[in-house]
Parts: C-alpha cells; sequence; structure tokens
C-alpha cells in the first residue's frame, strides 16, 4: 500500500475538532480575551463629544469625509483655522449641534 499523503499524516497527528473545541471553551471563558482600546486623536474626541457624524461634522466644517478622516487618524495635519474650529467643538459642543440643527 502507498504511503498516505503528507497532509493526511499531519490531519492524523492533529485533531482539529478538539483544538476547535478548545478555542471556543476558551474564548466563552474569557481565558484569553485581549482588550484593544485604540487611542482616539483630539479630532476625533472633539467631533464625538458634538454628537455628529463625520459626515454631518465634515459638511459643518466645509471639507469633504476623507479630510476629516485623515485629520482624525492624523494622516494630515488640518489648517490652522480648522483646528480653531476643533477647539470650538471640544469646548462647546453644544455651539456646533445648534448650528448643524
Amino acid at each position: 500500500m502507498a504511503d498516505a499523503p503528507k497532509s493526511a499524516k499531519r490531519a492524523k497527528a492533529i485533531d482539529i475538532g478538539a483544538e476547535l473545541l478548545a478555542s471556543v471553551r476558551e474564548m466563552k471563558s474569557g481565558a484569553m480575551a485581549r482588550v484593544h482600546n485604540p487611542e482616539i486623536s483630539q479630532f476625533a474626541s472633539a467631533r464625538l463629544a458634538s454628537g455628529l457624524s463625520q459626515a454631518a461634522f465634515a459638511a459643518l466644517l466645509g471639507v469633504s469625509v476623507r479630510t476629516l478622516q485623515d485629520w482624525e487618524q492624523g494622516r494630515r495635519k488640518p489648517s490652522a483655522a480648522a483646528v480653531t474650529l476643533y477647539k470650538i467643538a471640544e469646548r462647546r459642543p453644544e455651539v456646533l449641534r445648534e448650528l448643524a440643527a
């Protein structure tokens, strides 16, 4: 009888079903859980404080959503005027909500 293929030999050595079951049990117990807390930029936190979506906030600032995303993710730097508007949004978010209404 010919030798079994290598993948069949590996499958015999590894009980995939048992490994999957063990993984599910770990997930349910939280034993291997990882917590990821991404750092939120000052620009994103100011927008979140205003309660506006990216689209609404970008429209209010007169920029594209993509530009706003670039600012929030640190890929681009906003102009001085945009930084001032962000400071207003951070300190007085109700003003932006009023303007957006």
